[in-house]
C-alpha cells in the first residue's frame, strides 16, 4: 500500500474486548475522518472535554502501558497496539471513539485491530502525506537501558534487544525496515509477563484483564499459554510493536535508524521528547510528487514546512 498520500477508513467499525489492566468490558467504534485531521481518540461516555490526542506530549503514564492524557484529565490507557496497527496500515485520519479509560487488549498482540481495519476498507485522499525526517543522532539512557535515534535514507529501521534473566526469553534481537518487510510477525506477536511478576503487578491495581487468552505468561522454563509462541522471536517482536505504536504519537511516520536495548514505552517517549525540543533535531516534510527513490530522500520531491 502505497504511504503517500493521506488514508482513513472507508466505513465504520466497532468491536469490543477486555481491558488488560480495568478488566473492564470496552467498547471502541473506528470512525472516518477528513485529511488532516489526523488520529483523536473521543471518550463517549463523557459530556465535555472529551477528545484526546495521542502525542508524545499528552503522555502521562508510561507503567506497562502508553496512557495519554489532555489538560482536563481525561485519559485513554494502552493505546500502543491500536496505534501500531493504524500505523501499519498507513492509516493518518481516524477518530476513535471509546466508552472508557481504557483501549481493549483483544488478543495481546495488533493483529485483531488490523484485521478491523481491513474489514472497514481503507480511503484513500489526494492530500499528500508529511513525514518527520531525523537530522542528527538523538541517544537517552537509563543505566544499561537505551535507545538512539539517528538520520536514515528513506526507511524506518528498528533494532530492538532485550535481556530477561529468563532462559525461555533470555536475550533477543531483532532489526526490521518499517517500511519494507512483511511485518506479520511483529503485528502479530503477543505482549508478555513473568509467572512471578504477575502478584505485584496486580497488587498495584494493574492487569485485572489478563489471562492466557490475551498475554503469554512465562515460569521457569515452561510457557503456560498452550499453543507456545506464534513466533520464536515472539518476545523481542511484541517491543519492536510496542515501539511503532509509541513512535506515532510523533504525529507522523518518521524516516530514521532506531536502535533499542531493554527499552520500552518510557524510553521511547523520553526519545521523542528529547528529538522535539530542538528544531535543529528533526525537518517535517510534505511529499509532493508520486513516487520517491528507495535511496534517498531527494529533497526537490518534498517541501519542507517546518
Amino acid at each position: 500500500m502505497s504511504y503517500l498520500t493521506q488514508k482513513t477508513i472507508k466505513n465504520k467499525v466497532s468491536f469490543c474486548g477486555i481491558a488488560l489492566h480495568s478488566g473492564l468490558n470496552v467498547n471502541v467504534c473506528l470512525v472516518p475522518a477528513r485529511p488532516n485531521t489526523g488520529i483523536i481518540f473521543k471518550r463517549v461516555d463523557l459530556n465535555k472535554h472529551n477528545l484526546v490526542y495521542p502525542n508524545f506530549m499528552n503522555v502521562t503514564n508510561t507503567s506497562l502501558n502508553t496512557t495519554i492524557e489532555n489538560e482536563f484529565g481525561v485519559k485513554i490507557s494502552t493505546i500502543e497496539h491500536l496505534m501500531c496497527a493504524l500505523f501499519g496500515m498507513g492509516i493518518d485520519n481516524i477518530i476513535v471513539e471509546i466508552d472508557n479509560e481504557e483501549v481493549p487488549i483483544l488478543d495481546g498482540s495488533a493483529k485483531l485491530f488490523i484485521e478491523k481495519i481491513i474489514s472497514a476498507g481503507i480511503e484513500v485522499s489526494n492530500e499528500p502525506i508529511k513525514i518527520i525526517k531525523i537530522k542528527k543522532e538523538i541517544e537517552y539512557s537509563e543505566g544499561k537501558r537505551f535507545i538512539s535515534i539517528k538520520p536514515s535514507t528513506l526507511s524506518l529501521d528498528i533494532d530492538f534487544e532485550l535481556n530477561f534473566n529468563n532462559p525461555i526469553i533470555g536475550r533477543q534481537r531483532n532489526k526490521v525496515k518499517v517500511f519494507e518487510d512483511d511485518l506479520t510477525s511483529i503485528y502479530n506477536s503477543r505482549t508478555f509477563c513473568l509467572f512471578e511478576d504477575i502478584e505485584l503487578i496486580k497488587k498495584n491495581g494493574l492487569a485485572k484483564g489478563g489471562s492466557l487468552e490475551n498475554a503469554i505468561v512465562v515460569k521457569g522454563k515452561e510457557i503456560l499459554n498452550p499453543e507456545g509462541l506464534r513466533n520464536d522471536k515472539e518476545f523481542v517482536n511484541h517491543k519492536i510493536l510496542d515501539c511503532i505504536g509509541d513512535l506515532y504519537t510523533s504525529g507522523y511516520r518518521i524516516v530514521a535508524s532506531v536502535r533499542c536495548s531493554r527499552g520500552g514505552h518510557f524510553l521511547t517517549n523520553q526519545l521523542l521528547r528529547k528529538v522535539f525540543q530542538n528544531k535543529d533535531n528533526f525537518s517535517i516534510l510534505e511529499i509532493k510528487e508520486k513516487n520517491l527513490p528507495h535511496t534517498l530522500i531527494n529533497k526537490s520531491l518534498l517541501r519542507s514546512i517546518a
